[in-house]
């Protein structure tokens, strides 16, 4: 039996052991036939072109944990920002864990999902909200059948929330592989603010895929500020599906950090619905070894007098293999906008490769649009330079490089949150860089 085979033959005795309502449960059930009338995408489709998931499907999964784990902080406490006080959902093999958590439902409600799902005082966001964002790709619906499970975060309007909320989701490899698929649902209404540290990690060597969605919606005047940091071992493989849509007036922003992994593959889509918008897409991608990240991007403009700007940097050694597939789309009517995409990368290997596809499809004629990407090594004339002042080599290409990603860097907002990225850059170059960028 193949794992898309197993997935649908688990269906319904997964549906038999959570509580749920009409409503889940109807979405639950179309998107299982859609997944089941699809499967897992292939090379055959545009989108998956360059990313195969033959080696990572071909694994016997655990689709559900037979047991529960525990751990204690004191062995996880470095996969935490843990500089600042902030909320906590934690997750261990897909289940919650209290007393590594802390949540809250005071004037905002940073809690679970499976409440969300199963609670009737919840049930109006959960109607107004649950899926209507998430495209009805394989992927995506898979998780929609099983999804269970995740971080509900619900912010009223007219608040700020005072510290960050990170979620992270452990693997302990009590299975001997194992597929998590959480589901996070974030609503921030009109006026509110909120900042969200997202991070995946297998604590052991044992195989991990995570199929993970992400719904996230902006009110109108809302700002939301959300960091993926993916910095996992080389037995872990992320499908990272994440839906945003926007009303008039708000702020959108997502970094994401890839550094670690066998498989990244992040889904990445922003749907602006109102005017005065923007919409930020930043990214970070440095790998080796035979590591393979795909950041897979879509702006949907459909409203006048909107921005969005996207800048991926990636720096790829060994047989590391990069692909950038971003797609802009401006609508007849989204008169005024204004769009930048860029994609600037660094091979430093001869076996390392990068596929990079910036796309525009404007069907409006008043507009400011670019993209563009480049493709190449380190400038011989700085290094030069450099060497000539006293630098070694390896701390003069780590310079290079900190400068290169610097402008993706400056843009995170989380002070703690910088210099624990700029710590991964430097372990990750090799180096130990005296400052904090």
């Amino acid at each position: 039996m193949d794992l898309k085979e197993k997935l649908v033959s688990s269906f319904l005795a997964f549906e038999n052991e959570v509580n749920i309502d009409a409503f889940v449960h109807d979405v639950r059930t179309d998107a299982i036939k859609i997944f089941e009338e699809k499967g897992f995408p292939t090379k055959k489709e545009e989108a998956w072109k360059y990313t195969s998931l033959n080696t990572v499907l071909k694994e016997d999964y655990s689709v559900f944990p037979k047991q529960e784990s525990a751990l204690d902080y004191k062995d996880v406490k470095k996969y935490f920002i843990h500089d600042i006080d902030t909320y906590k959902i934690i997750f261990i093999d897909g289940k919650y864990s209290s007393h590594l958590s802390q949540t809250t439902h005071g004037g905002i409600d940073v809690c679970l999902m499976s409440s969300a799902l199963s609670k009737p005082k919840y049930q109006p966001i959960i109607e107004n909200y649950f899926n209507k964002a998430a495209e009805k790709d394989s992927l995506s619906a898979l998780n929609t059948a099983f999804s269970n499970e995740g971080a509900y975060i619900h912010i009223p309007k007219n608040k700020v929330v005072e510290k960050p909320i990170q979620i992270i989701h452990f693997a302990t490899g009590n299975e001997s592989a194992t597929m998590l698929q959480p589901r996070n649902l974030v609503v921030v209404e009109e006026n509110s603010h909120v900042q969200i540290i997202e991070r995946h990690q297998n604590l052991t060597q044992n195989p991990v895929l995570t199929n993970s969605v992400t719904e996230i919606f902006a009110e109108k005047r809302a700002i939301v500020d959300y960091y993926k940091i993916q910095n996992d071992n080389a037995n872990a493989s992320l499908i990272d599906n994440t839906f945003i849509k926007q009303d008039r007036e708000s702020l959108a922003s997502v970094h994401t950090f890839s550094f670690g992994g066998k498989l990244t593959r992040n889904n990445l889509n922003f749907y602006q619905e109102g005017e005065r918008m923007d919409s930020t897409l930043k990214g970070i991608t440095i790998i080796g070894d035979k590591q393979h990240v795909d950041h897979n991007t879509l702006v949907h403009h459909i409203e006048p007098n909107c921005e969005s700007h996207q800048d991926y940097k990636g720096i790829f050694s060994d047989k590391a293999t990069g692909v950038f597939n971003g797609k802009v789309v401006v609508e007849k009517e989204a008169q005024k906008t204004n769009a930048f995409q860029a994609n600037n990368n660094i091979l430093l290997s001869d076996k390392a490769s990068i596929n990079t596809k910036p796309q525009l499809e404007i069907f409006a004629d008043d507009v400011k649009c670019s993209h563009g990407c480049t493709i190449g090594q380190l400038d011989e004339s700085a290094m030069f330079y450099m060497r000539s002042r006293g630098i070694p080599e390896k701390e003069a290409k780590a310079l290079l490089m900190f400068a290169f990603t610097n402008n993706v860097l400056e843009s995170v907002k989380i002070p703690e949150l910088k210099q624990r990225i700029t710590k991964i850059i430097a372990d990750k170059l090799g180096v130990d860089i005296g400052f904090d960028l």
